[in-house]
């Protein structure tokens, strides 16, 4: 039988978890994460990172793997994946992959683009802009060269904003256009799911996690990290907005409401990404049957493809 991998994908708070975890469940298989937000162990709460009751349903791989201070990018991420995948093959016909980070989606699926080698000097002007310009001026530059790129990336996270300047100020083209490359060959097939629904409903699921997550102790999380604040791991949704809170930027409810409305913008950015791929097959997450359906007829097709007349 060929070996398939099921993507759930979709933006934040949509219920990935729950629907991979059950489609998981149903094969008797594994999740693989490509949250890269996930991958750290010092940061649970603020990622809505699967629970202990969740991660004990089925086997979970690439979450709260790596420290916050241990560097970790896409490609380190691709090349273990696809290591761990060639094992997980063996003893399984079906493995779920589940996540919100395009890229890292993308990673497994297609591997990744080339890009041109960087200059240090160039990198570290970036830098140098971001510490003493700020993060708008990044995003500004990021929109006037690369409104493409500037419509998808997470453009609270300065890591991402630099690296993608970082190429544009190196090869003169926009960062997007190196996205577009020859997929590369992978020797598995590939069925992805899609979770939809009303944007309104959406962002009050949303509103409402992030009101959970402060119940849960975000707080507390936040102000355990703070000696680490500096780490591109820590530049993201969730604990900028608290860390700016501890340092008396704002109030907390201001903090809270900054967080609700970030991680909106992120879903907006998500499905913004995700939308661009035809091959996806949007469901609403109450509908299992008819996902169950659809992924049985696809591997079905795909394992026993139809001997069409010539």
């Amino acid at each position: 039988m060929n070996k398939t991998i099921v993507v759930v994908c979709g933006p934040t708070a949509s219920g990935k978890t729950a629907l991979a975890i059950a489609v998981a469940s149903y094969y008797k298989t594994v999740v693989l994460s490509a949250d890269s937000r996930q991958f750290y162990s010092e940061m649970s709460i603020g990622t809505a990172k699967p629970t202990t009751a969740e991660l004990a349903q089925v086997p979970h791989y690439f979450i709260g793997h790596r420290s916050i201070q241990q560097p970790y990018d896409v490609g380190q991420f691709e090349s273990e994946a696809l290591s761990l995948l060639a094992d997980l093959f063996t003893k399984h016909d079906v493995v779920v992959l589940c996540g919100g980070t395009g890229l890292y989606v993308k990673a497994i699926l297609e591997g990744l683009d080339t890009f041109p080698a960087i200059e240090e000097a160039v990198k570290q002007q970036v830098v140098a802009d971001f510490e003493n310009k700020g993060l708008a001026f990044l995003q500004a530059e990021l929109q006037l060269k690369d409104a493409v790129y500037f419509e998808s990336v997470d453009r609270a996270n300065p890591h991402r904003l630099i690296r993608a300047l970082a190429v544009i100020r190196q090869s003169g083209k926009p960062f997007s256009s190196f996205l577009s490359q020859e997929k590369k060959n992978r020797d598995f097939k590939v069925i992805k799911i899609g979770i939809e629904m009303e944007r309104t409903v959406l962002y009050e699921r949303i509103n409402k996690r992030v009101l959970q997550m402060m119940q849960d102790g975000l707080l507390e999380e936040v102000k355990s990290l703070v000696n680490y604040q500096h780490l591109n791991t820590l530049q993201t949704v969730g604990y900028t907005e608290l860390f700016g809170y501890l340092q008396g930027e704002t109030s907390l409810e201001e903090a809270i409401q900054k967080i609700q409305q970030h991680t909106r913008n992120y879903a907006k950015r998500q499905l913004t990404w995700f939308k661009r791929d035809a091959t996806i097959h949007w469901r609403k997450p109450m509908e299992l049957q008819q996902i169950g359906a659809f992924i049985d007829h696809q591997l079905n097709e795909l394992h026993n493809p139809k001997v069409r007349d010539l």
